[in-house]
């Protein structure tokens, strides 16, 4: 079989860019809201007080891997509040636009992130969505879904001794409305550096973390009761020590 005749790279060839063909693939979409919140599910602010005293970046670079073997360490709100900065933190105000810690083709931010709390002191365990603009987690399923996600993620045994997982989801509709067919790419790329700034945060608080790409898309969908259309999960990251 010819890489050309997959599926994979019929996308790639149907979605590049040339002077021949600029202006003329795109599709319209009409663009949506740029937050998602729950608004009757119980908000839990996130403290950010005094960054940590961490080492150097490239000191962090060079510890940088992918852990699996986690001990169901107790995570603190504080630890939660660290990583969640790091991913998508507000960092600017540009008009209406609320830029970030991680980088957004046009600023438009499609990743919805999602913490299911397997093992915390300070929050009940449960699956968490965070509210970007409060900074603030809002508790939307209680109860330990380690096993679940592990079932989820065919059978990867250390979501059940992570302290969290973080679910990264994407709305489609908010970069597709401007890049057409061609955003999809710009969405993965954007999860990609929310996810790298994730696994860095954690080396710098002395945790382990690992990306994890393998997953049931459909059952994560339904789990967080995602229309799998509007927006679906794309993306996961186990967090430990």
């Amino acid at each position: 079989m010819s890489i050309k005749e997959t599926l994979s790279f019929h996308f790639l060839k149907e979605t590049n860019l040339s002077w021949e063909n600029l202006g003329k693939r795109e599709i319209k979409l009409e663009p949506t809201f740029p937050y998602k919140a729950y608004p009757m599910a119980e908000k839990i602010p996130l403290p950010l007080e005094e960054f940590p005293q961490t080492e150097g970046l490239f000191s962090i670079l060079t510890k940088r891997r992918s852990e699996r073997n986690y001990k169901r360490y107790f995570i603190s709100l504080r630890e939660i509040a660290f990583l969640c900065f790091a991913i998508q933190g507000v960092t600017a105000r540009v008009g209406h636009y609320l830029l970030r810690t991680a980088p957004s083709a046009g600023a438009l931010y499609p990743i919805e992130t999602y913490l299911a709390v397997n093992y915390s002191r300070d929050l009940t365990p449960g699956i968490y969505h965070l509210e970007v603009r409060s900074f603030s987690l809002e508790k939307i399923l209680e109860g330990n879904f380690g096993k679940i996600l592990r079932e989820i993620a065919l059978g990867q045994a250390f979501f059940e001794t992570a302290s969290l997982v973080f679910i990264w989801s994407a709305v489609l509709r908010r970069t597709m409305a401007k890049y057409g067919e061609r955003g999809l790419r710009y969405i993965f790329m954007d999860v990609a550096h929310i996810c790298q700034n994730l696994l860095l945060a954690s080396v710098a608080l002395n945790l382990k973390a690992c990306p994890v790409g393998a997953f049931l898309d459909e059952d994560l969908d339904e789990l967080l009761g995602l229309d799998g259309v509007e927006e679906k999960t794309i993306y996961l990251a186990t967090v430990g020590k």
